[in-house]
Parts: structure tokens; sequence; C-alpha cells
């Protein structure tokens, strides 16, 4: 643990992993991207999962179910922390009775608690938390036939499992629980949440082999689309979110509207993140969407990452109009940080290291920030990342 990002820590820089609370609708937009909901498949629980001669062996190509149950936060902990002296503190300024079974509490923390009696298996607990279906979907229909080597991915997907080894499908599997709150909750105290598919990852306690062409810098845009749409979908339902929000959504479109200038081959954000204009939340979350989809299907090359990367980093000049709110220009330093942490993660450079850490220093308190200061630091990054 070489920095602490914000108010979050990682192994690199990926952010801890908050399981939070959601409203209704797990998936805003291509929610049956590589699932095929089979609504009548039953949840057979983590246990199904567990027998040594499956995922609860010591070989490390069967020890799955044990590297969740025994290192993975998602495992029993996102339930039990519905049970401590915090969430009953947020509970009580909501009037929520009892956050361990109130929907707005259990559909990120105990996702299977939604899961009707009808669909619940012999071994089936809410008390698992995150588990294994919560991801990978109900097990029923696959589980059996999922490890044959006569089975390709489409028959997985066609049986019902979940294709995560698709960026796509697997940001929009985890994006709302870590990245949509609502101002209700966060107002009663829950943390913010930042999604990042790419660092997260990398924090979480590996149990699964990503394809051979699977890229972090592609990961983290993905993610950050997905993110962008969620946020998008958020605020296009709020009647009138605070600047608290607004801030956050602008930080995030205005790093992907940068993309604009880098040469890939994706659709364009286009939207100004700071215009005068109200902003159209849902036409920015279609547009999202798209980019999401596109990002996950490209072949990702070491020189697009390169072409990111270089294009973020030349960024200070942004930081130096004055005209825009201290609030936003915050907000951008933060999701900036963030991606381009993990664009020299996936292509390092030594020597924009020192300016990285500065960076971070530059963006532990979002009150204090120096707009000024951070444009230095990102241009001495700049100019690392350019030797």
């Amino acid at each position: 643990m070489r920095r602490k990002p914000l108010n979050c820590r990682a192994p690199r820089a990926p952010l801890l992993i908050l399981l939070v609370t959601l409203p209704a609708g797990l998936l805003r937009s291509g929610d049956s991207e590589g699932f095929t909901p089979h609504h009548h498949s039953r949840f057979l629980g983590a246990a199904s999962c567990a027998s040594s001669s499956c995922h609860g062996g010591g070989d490390s190509n069967q020890n799955q179910y044990l590297i969740w149950a025994l290192k993975d936060f998602h495992a029993q902990r996102p339930f039990a922390t519905l049970t401590t002296a915090r969430s009953k503190q947020i509970a009580d300024a909501l009037q929520i009775k009892d956050p361990a079974a109130d929907i707005r509490c259990t559909s990120c923390h105990a996702p299977l608690r939604q899961v009707p009696e009808d669909r619940r298996g012999e071994s089936f607990k809410v008390s698992e938390g995150v588990s294994c279906e919560s991801c990978h979907g109900p097990a029923e229909n696959w589980l059996l036939g999922h490890t044959r080597t006569d089975w390709t991915r489409g028959d997985r997907v066609h049986a019902g499992m979940r294709d995560l080894k698709n960026p796509y499908v697997r940001a929009n599997t985890c994006v709302a629980c870590h990245q949509t709150l609502e101002s209700p909750l966060r107002m009663a105290g829950h943390p913010e949440l930042i999604f990042e598919l790419d660092g997260q990852g990398v924090s979480q306690p590996m149990h699964w082999r990503n394809p051979a062409h699977w890229s972090g810098a592609q990961a983290w845009l993905v993610g950050q689309a997905a993110a962008l749409r969620e946020m998008s979908w958020q605020l296009s339902r709020e009647n009138a979110p605070d600047e608290t929000l607004i801030a956050r959504w602008s930080g995030l479109q205005w790093l992907l509207q940068k993309l604009d200038s880098a040469g890939l081959d994706l659709p364009k954000p286009g939207i100004p993140a700071d215009a005068s204009t109200e902003p159209d939340f849902a036409a920015v979350q279609m547009v999202a969407d798209n980019l999401a989809r596109h990002a996950s299907e490209i072949r990702w090359s070491d020189e697009m990452t390169r072409s990111v990367l270089t294009t973020l980093a030349a960024s200070g000049a942004d930081f130096r109009q004055s005209e825009i709110p201290q609030v936003r220009q915050a907000r951008r330093a933060e999701r900036l940080v963030l991606a381009l942490d993990r664009l020299l993660a996936a292509q390092p450079h030594p020597e924009a290291e020192g300016a990285l850490d500065d960076l971070f220093k530059l963006v532990q308190s979002l009150p204090d920030f120096d707009a000024e200061r951070f444009s230095v630091a990102l241009d001495r990054c700049s100019e690392a990342v350019g030797r």
C-alpha cells in the first residue's frame, strides 16, 4: 500500500470496495447483455460451489470458493455491516426499523434477500452477502454443465451464467452498487462511492483468470463510461439534484470528454460538462452506455493506452480556468488522479511516479483543493510521461 487515494485504501490505488444500497433496478442499460435471464432458475447458494472436487479444493484451479469465503470482502461482511452501530445510526436518521431487512440497504448489502422463496435452493442463505450467484447468476441451469469441456462460452451464457469475461458485462454487474447512492442515504451519513472497474478488480482477491487479451486500461475506460451512465440515470430521476451530485457527474463527464482528442476509434461523449444550459442527463446516459459497449468490444492496444494517458496527463491548463467553480475542479481532479494511476499501472512510467504521488496528496481533502498547485503537479506528470 504505497498511497492512500482520497478516503479509500488500495494496493496500488484501486478503491476500497464499498457495498451500499441502491434503488431497485440493478442495471439501467443493457442489463441482458451477456446474461440470459432464466426467470425460474433457482439460486442454490454458495455451498453448491464449495465441494473440494469443484471450487472448494486446494488446487489453484479449484480454490475459487475458498478465496471468496476466506479473503473476499463480499463474503458475509456486507450483510454483517448492516448490524453495526454506524448502520443503525444511518437507519435511524432515515426511520428504517431494521437495515438488515429494508430493501434500501439489502439491495446491495444482502441482494439475495430479494430472491423469492420459490427460487431458493436448500443451501440458500441470505447472510452470504454478495456471493457466487450474485455475480454469476442463479446456478440451477448451469451448475452441472459449466465445467464441461464440450460447453462453449456461449453455452454457459445461454444456460444463464453471466459472461464476466466481457468488461461491459462485468462493469454492469458491479457498477450499480459501487457507484450510485441515493441522496437521502448520503445525507444520513453513508460514505460516498466511486466506481473504478480496473482498480477495484485488482484490489479484490482474484478467484478468476482474465482472458489473454484483457487490458486494465480498457477495463478502466469501460468502467468509467458505465459509472457516468449510472450517475446520469440517478440525476435524471432527482427532482432537485444538489451541487454535490452535479459536481461529481460533471467531473466524470469532463474526464471522458477529454478523450475526444485522444484519437480513439470510439463514440465521443460530445456533451460539454459545464454547459450553461440545463444538462440533459438522459441523453448523457445513452451516450455513456454506447461508449461503454463500444469500448468493451474493440481490440485494445498499448498505443491506445499511451494515447489516453498522454491526453489526460496534458490537461493541466483545464485546472487554470478560473471560471470553473472550485468544487467542480476538485471533482475533476478526483477522477483524473485515479485514471492516471490505472493507466500508469497498465503502462508504467517510473519517471511519473513522484508527480503522481504529489497529485494524490493534493486530492486528499477536496474542500481544500488547490487547482493551481494541482495543475503544476499535473504538468510535471505530463512531462514525465512524455519522456
